[in-house]
């Protein structure tokens, strides 16, 4: 099987008609198999999605998207067990774990396992292999030589992998909310200021050097991962998806990019070139997959 296109949840909170356009975007004009619908990051934002769930489900799937929903990352209080729950009993779609709580609910269904589960070693997936887990997405941090030996677990074990090849990389999560610290307020009473930022927050250090991004409560990578020019490496390794993570750039163009080289269509230097123009400013990095600091880019040409 040749390596698919998915399109991760949206980690931000978008004003809720851009979240659901985005989506009919998706639906009708971009060329992904599957896509992650859900809130990962903080419950508060849930409701203003929530009534375009049905909708946009359904619109993605008509157009023979394969849709799985994604739970939160980080559970703290009882209302956020019960949502977490409610998404774990959906019967229509596969659901993606991103939580330990998660993993309990599900435990005994088929499922995925996303990122957030930090699935690092062969026997943590042949724990969750034997409880449901039938995908599994690596975490960002990981490099080449692990991310193949995992690979090639998934074949042995008959399950699907996946890694994560644009956008800003998931690295940390906090019980406190940075956003709305940054503007003196406190997370209960945040007033959604993260909406100001649909791409993150950056953030500097002392000498005024862009360092990480913020989104709620989840530390993110300044600069925008992009493993483009080490998909052909990836493929020979027999990954079956690679993962796209939502921003508020064009993404039909990056998805074109990264299609194109998936088909062959493009080498993946003209890839890069093309994401470029999609945004000059935007800095890349690849360090992780070169056992390198995250932040580093190395390029092949």
């Amino acid at each position: 099987m040749s390596t698919k296109l998915a399109l991760g949840p949206v980690l931000f909170n978008w004003k809720a008609e851009y979240w659901r356009d985005f989506y009919f975007c998706a639906a009708d004009e971009w060329d992904v198999d599957t896509v992650y619908v859900g809130e990962v990051i903080c419950s508060k934002r849930s409701p203003f999605f929530e009534p375009y769930y049905d909708e946009v489900a359904s619109r993605l799937s008509a157009a023979g998207k394969k849709v799985v929903f994604s739970t939160l990352s980080e559970i703290m209080i009882p209302r956020e067990r019960k949502m977490t729950e409610s998404v774990c009993t959906l019967d229509d779609y596969p659901v993606e774990a991103n939580d330990a709580a998660a993993l309990f609910h599900l435990r005994g269904k088929p499922h995925y396992i996303g990122q957030y589960v930090n699935t690092y070693n062969e026997d943590t997936m042949a724990h969750l292999v034997k409880n449901g887990a039938q995908h599994f997405t690596f975490p960002s941090e990981l490099y080449a030589a692990a991310l193949k030996s995992l690979v090639a677990e998934t074949k042995k074990l008959g399950v699907g992998s996946e890694i994560m090849v644009f956008g800003r990389a998931p690295l940390a999560l906090s019980a406190r909310c940075y956003h709305a610290r940054a503007h003196n307020k406190i997370k209960d009473t945040c007033q959604f200021v993260c909406e100001n930022d649909p791409d993150g927050m950056e953030l500097k250090t002392a000498d005024g050097k862009p360092f990480l991004a913020i989104n709620g409560v989840q530390t993110l990578s300044y600069t925008y991962m992009n493993l483009v020019q080490e998909i052909p490496e990836m493929m020979r390794w027999g990954l079956d998806y690679i993962r796209l993570s939502p921003h508020t750039l064009d993404m039909g163009k990056v998805i074109e990019a990264f299609q194109g080289v998936v088909q062959g269509r493009f080498e993946p230097l003209e890839a890069i070139r093309g994401i470029e123009e999609v945004d000059p400013s935007l800095k890349f990095s690849n360090g992780f997959f070169y056992h390198k600091p995250g932040y580093l880019w190395h390029s092949a040409a």
